[in-house]
Formats: C-alpha cells, structure tokens, sequence
C-alpha cells in the first residue's frame, strides 16, 4: 500500500512538471510552440488532478476500513 502511495505522488510530481515545463519555454504567441506550451498544461492539471483525487480515494478507504474492525 505504501509503495502505491509513493507511485501516486510521483505522478502528481510529474503532473507539476508539465505544468511548470511551458513556462520555462517561454513560448512566443501564435506559434506551434505556444499550442504545444497549452496541451502540456493541460496535460499535467489532469495529472494532478487524476492522480490526486486516487491518492485520496485511497486514503479514505483505508481510513474507513481500519474503523470497522
């Protein structure tokens, strides 16, 4: 269970990569690389949010179940 957790927050890890990634390309407007700079945004919130929202998924499960025993 703890290893999961650790891959989980590596993909949140990676998700604040893409997202921090277009900013230090500095894309110029209009440009094939400013497109490119907007899906890997997006990209990486999914990311954060997916793997996020598992993480806590998960946490609540295991919380829930070690109260009924």
């Amino acid at each position: 269970m703890v290893h999961k957790a650790f891959l989980l927050l590596a993909g949140i890890l990676a998700g604040f990569a893409l997202i921090v990634l277009p900013i230090l390309l500095v894309p110029t407007p209009g440009t094939l690389l400013a497109l490119l700079a907007l899906i890997i945004t997006v990209i990486g919130v999914i990311a954060v949010v997916v793997f996020s929202l598992v993480l806590i998924l998960k946490a609540l499960k295991a919380i829930f179940s070690k109260c009924k025993h």
